[in-house]
């Protein structure tokens, strides 16, 4: 069972990554690297400090802090611990997907993707904080969406890597929320 569930995620992965052509190489590159959504985070800045005020935006802040701080941790102590490597360093894989190894290579292990993991919990954790005070903040769904893809463009992580990023991510977004969610209002 557990050989199948590995045979079908590579064979995923070079479906999809192969869905790939030079030229939009640049495009997934650029998407790839975290300082380029700085401009998605200031947005999301300025929407909190503008539904929250000052006072709780900090708060906010802070515990989008401790959430990106806990998702790493956890994240990195699952890629030590189970030590699976990324697809553009099995040897195996290199005749089959496309990887951009000679402009980045990832040497970490690859189980699970913490781009998926952290862009997970911010965006449950932001959605479920601000859906009543606004019905765009769900377009933020896009982001973990766009940016985790990347990494299979680019041969850095397995699907299984992404799924396991979006649940872990997911279900610390919703702790971390339910517990800001109270200590917030609480201090209001």
């Amino acid at each position: 069972m557990f050989e199948k569930l590995i045979s079908t995620d590579v064979n995923l992965l070079i479906y999809l990554n192969n869905l790939g052509n030079s030229s939009w190489d640049n495009f997934w590159i650029y998407i790839t690297k975290q300082e380029h959504w700085v401009p998605l985070f200031l947005v999301l800045l300025f929407f909190i400090f503008k539904k929250s005020g000052v006072k709780k935006g900090l708060l906010v802040v802070l515990f989008i802090a401790i959430l990106i701080a806990i998702t790493n941790g956890f994240t990195d102590y699952i890629k030590n611990s189970v030590e699976r490597l990324r697809p553009c360093n099995v040897l195996a894989l290199k005749d089959q997907i496309r990887h951009f190894t000679t402009i980045y290579n990832p040497q970490s292990y690859s189980f699970f993707s913490g781009h998926s993991s952290n862009s997970a919990a911010l965006t449950v954790f932001l959605i479920l904080l601000y859906s009543k005070q606004s019905k765009w903040i769900y377009l933020l769904v896009l982001f973990p969406l766009v940016f985790a893809y990347s990494r299979i463009y680019l041969g850095f992580h397995f699907p299984l890597d992404i799924l396991g990023g979006y649940t872990t991510g997911s279900v610390i977004g919703l702790l971390l929320y339910k517990f800001t969610n109270k200590y917030v209002n609480a201090h209001d």
